[in-house]
């Protein structure tokens, strides 16, 4: 270069720096060129140019149609195996070439740290802002081996990766950025996993000094799936969680790589569960509908890998509606449900209640509570506890009187809905009463028939007292029910010890059937037959007609009243010629 200028020198500076577009730039300060002769100078700069270029330059390369970068063939191939096997294969090695790439890893930004490495005989600064960078580029260029006893960019970038563990949480932060740009090209899960099990360690390691676990529920707020955390005089909340939003910037796909590996290296489930409600309430926001059902299939799956009894019950229900509001997948719905259904004595009544789906008529989706009582005596046939089932009976007694009044709601699935749990889930059925007294007021429509099966879900031996005399009262009812609730009724009177303060309690009752007559054998009598007549009651309308119904019907009174004419009470016989005959 000893006949060109120093101007001409700094021009060809530039462009060893690989940019065109930054050398042509660049001409207007390195020429020092005036206004007035601006426009014949460029011409003359640009002329100069191109015969650099010719001089200098006898490869095109094309970055992901992104930049153009003009190089020496030869500074590249000497490191780059790719490009030797390339150029092994020409046919004319002397005229310029053009080379196009579609997908390299970083862009114009990883080809200019790979030439840079190649201009500068093999040596680079390596940072943990670009390792990820160089270590992709280098895959992608095949430059894995050493020269003139240089070790390779590949090596290099592996050699330097070694001091992981001494990188600060931003550094690795930084490189999971660059990793999650490079993962249509991504040429380093190796590395991707060790930086993951690295960034779960460090996680775990401030989860140890602060267990999220430990915080009290007073310092969660807690709604619509969110774990946003108060501090009420304690700290604790954001020591815990403070890392949530450096890690919203994860797509799904990486995100899902994080969890599990969060899951897998035994973090605290608190937080893992924690971090994907916030998580998963962060990216809904404004996404499109696509993304939101992808967002929570993603997050229903991962859920279902935790400890179930470290799970919010309320970010499940959350996830429920979304899984019903997206139509995420068959499978991610089952699984959910499974969750959902396991977890069903920590629900409230509020959790509860989901519009019916507009293929069915109902106010509320029954049929996904039914499902929800299934999984739950699934799920709790390995550890069975009676007070969890309790628990549940109680709630969906409170969910029967709710949904009773719904005029669409059909006596099938209202009875199917009252007898969903086994008897003994039950030390009560006052609830069930209430409910079905409801349901009847509602549905003024009903059949004899309709009505008889609807109060076989009663247990008439776990109505109080109370329950029972509204019962006999209750003109709601078919008559064989209110006949069933006096015998009770009687038969629990006769239980009663006679102590001041239960007959202080139960006067009214016995003053009820002060006027009953008969023998305890009488008595035992009606019981009997009482309770086998309700009991098969139900059978003898199954097979008739309408006709047959109505006619079997005022046969069955009649003979039932004059059965009982002879030995029941005299004061049922005014409830029989109110009801039986009404």
């Amino acid at each position: 270069m000893g006949g060109l200028d120093r101007e001409q020198k700094q021009l060809i500076k530039k462009l060893v720096n690989f940019r065109m577009k930054e050398a042509l730039t660049s001409i207007n300060p390195l020429v020092h060129i005036t206004h007035s002769s601006r426009g014949s100078c460029i011409a003359v700069l640009y002329s100069l140019v191109h015969q650099l270029i010719e001089m200098c330059c006898d490869l095109e390369i094309d970055v992901n149609s992104q930049e153009t970068f003009l190089v020496d063939k030869n500074f590249l191939a000497c490191f780059s195996g790719r490009l030797r096997k390339l150029f092994r294969k020409l046919t004319d090695k002397n005229g310029s070439l053009k080379l196009i790439f579609h997908d390299f890893p970083g862009g114009p930004e990883g080809f200019e740290l790979l030439a840079k490495f190649c201009y500068n005989g093999g040596k680079i600064n390596i940072t943990p802002s670009n390792i990820i960078l160089l270590h992709s580029a280098s895959t992608f260029m095949e430059m894995d081996t050493d020269i003139h006893g240089a070790p390779s960019l590949m090596s290099q970038t592996k050699e330097y990766f070694k001091k992981i563990h001494q990188f600060a949480l931003p550094e690795l932060l930084e490189c999971l950025k660059q990793f999650q740009d490079l993962q249509q090209t991504m040429y380093s899960l190796d590395m991707l996993e060790e930086l993951l099990d690295c960034l779960v360690e460090r996680l775990s390691l401030y989860s140890l000094i602060i267990p999220y676990s430990s915080l009290t529920d007073s310092s969660c707020i807690q709604f619509s799936g969110d774990f946003s955390c108060q501090s009420k005089g304690n700290s604790s909340s954001q020591a815990s969680t403070w890392w949530f939003e450096d890690l919203e910037f994860l797509k799904v796909d990486l995100f899902e790589k994080a969890v599990e590996t969060m899951i897998a290296k035994k973090l605290d489930n608190y937080v893992v569960c924690a971090f994907l409600l916030h998580y998963q309430k962060v990216k809904i926001t404004g996404a499109l509908r696509a993304e939101k059902c992808r967002i929570t299939e993603t997050v229903i799956n991962l859920l279902h890998l935790l400890d179930r009894s470290l799970i919010s019950v309320r970010g499940l229900f959350d996830n429920l509606r979304f899984s019903l509001a997206f139509k995420v997948k068959r499978c991610s719905k089952k699984k959910l449900e499974s969750l959902v259904g396991s977890l069903l004595d920590q629900a409230k009544l509020d959790d509860l209640f989901f519009p019916s789906t507009p293929c069915k008529c109902y106010a509320y989706d029954v049929d996904l509570i039914l499902r929800l009582q299934e999984q739950f005596l699934i799920e709790s046939r390995e550890q069975f506890l009676v007070y969890r089932l309790k628990k549940v009976a109680s709630l969906m007694d409170f969910y029967l009187v709710e949904v009773a009044p719904d005029p669409r709601l059909e006596p099938s699935k209202f009875v199917t809905l009252a007898t969903a749990l086994p008897e003994y889930a039950r030390d009560s059925h006052d609830m069930i009463y209430e409910a079905v007294d409801i349901y009847l007021k509602v549905h003024k429509k009903l059949s004899e028939e309709e009505k008889i099966k609807i109060c076989c879900v009663l247990n008439f031996d776990k109505l109080s007292a109370r329950s029972l005399i509204h019962l006999v009262h209750n003109m709601e009812f078919p008559a064989c029910a209110a006949v069933t609730a006096s015998v009770s009724q009687h038969s629990k009177l006769r239980e009663i010890p006679r102590k001041t303060g239960h007959l202080e309690v139960h006067e009214d009752l016995r003053s009820h059937h002060s006027s009953a007559k008969g023998t305890s054998e009488d008595e035992d009598q009606v019981v009997r037959m009482t309770k086998l007549e309700y009991q098969t009651i139900d059978n003898r309308f199954k097979t008739c007609t309408p006709t047959e119904t109505f006619d079997r019907e005022k046969q069955t009174r009649s003979t039932y009243m004059k059965k009982l004419s002879s030995i029941f009470p005299t004061n049922l016989d005014s409830i029989l010629d109110r009801k039986l005959l009404h």
